[in-house]
């Protein structure tokens, strides 16, 4: 018996006795991803968060399963929404995403917000207030502190730009009019909308946010700047000082 094992392996060193190894088994999950993007194809909507989510994994993590991955992102973030908007650190902690992985959904949300905004920069505000409105929620209302933002119109009431003047604490941001009307002069405005974000998730607008945009307000009109509203965003809706008669 040595003896033939010892024949075996010298035909082998030599090339003359070819040994075939066994033919490679595709991942379980293969036949799983080709199924999910055909699904994918035919009704996108009917997919529910965390195949979805999967799908966006599958270029992330190509050579695993990544199911229990999204799943786990899932109960964690409680959906999509929670999922794109949490940050590179809290993704992190998840088992299987690592700093790489955490970056391409941060990327993917980062694309969303830039498609938004592209569709309100250069558009009259009366004809996309709510584009406006989504772009603005979709940006600060997940933010766990307070941000204070600007947006920039002309004379035609186009959106010019935007602009994160300041970034607070959990529930207070400063904001200054001095500096909000220098950026206006700078970037040629001639009317603004005042943007910030409660991260309690109650849009309702404190006494101070009332004394803040009055002061603004005053300091914009030696300049014929048009303050034309304040939003407060929060992740539970949308308040409107011009709505709700507070300038």
């Amino acid at each position: 018996m040595a003896l033939k094992s010892l024949r075996i392996l010298l035909l082998v060193t030599q090339g003359l006795l070819i040994v075939s190894e066994p033919a490679q088994k595709k991942p379980h999950y293969s036949g799983h991803r080709d199924r999910l993007r055909e699904r994918f194809l035919n009704a996108p909507d009917s997919l529910p968060d965390y195949e979805l989510l999967e799908l966006l994994l599958f270029m992330a993590i190509p050579r695993k399963d990544v199911k229990p991955i999204a799943k786990l992102l899932i109960d964690k973030f409680k959906n999509m929404n929670g999922v794109l908007n949490a940050s590179l650190n809290d993704l992190q902690r998840i088992d299987g995403i690592s700093h790489n992985s955490a970056i391409a959904i941060r990327a993917i949300r980062a694309a969303g917000l830039r498609l938004l905004k592209q569709d309100v920069i250069g558009q009259p505000v009366l004809t996309s207030w709510q584009r406006l409105v989504e772009y603005c929620q979709a940006s600060m209302a997940q933010e766990k502190n307070e941000q204070f933002r600007i947006i920039f119109l002309n004379k035609k009431n186009e959106v010019m730009a935007d602009e994160v003047q300041q970034t607070g604490t959990v529930d207070y941001t400063p904001a200054y009019p001095r500096e909000i009307m220098k950026s206006a002069l700078d970037i040629g405005a001639t009317a603004i909308i005042l943007v910030h974000n409660h991260p309690s998730g109650d849009p309702t607008p404190s006494d101070a946010d009332v004394q803040l945009t009055k002061q603004i307000i005053a300091a914009a009109k030696p300049f014929d700047i048009v303050v034309h509203d304040h939003l407060i965003v929060s992740r539970n809706g949308v308040s409107s000082f011009k709505t709700l008669g507070l300038m």
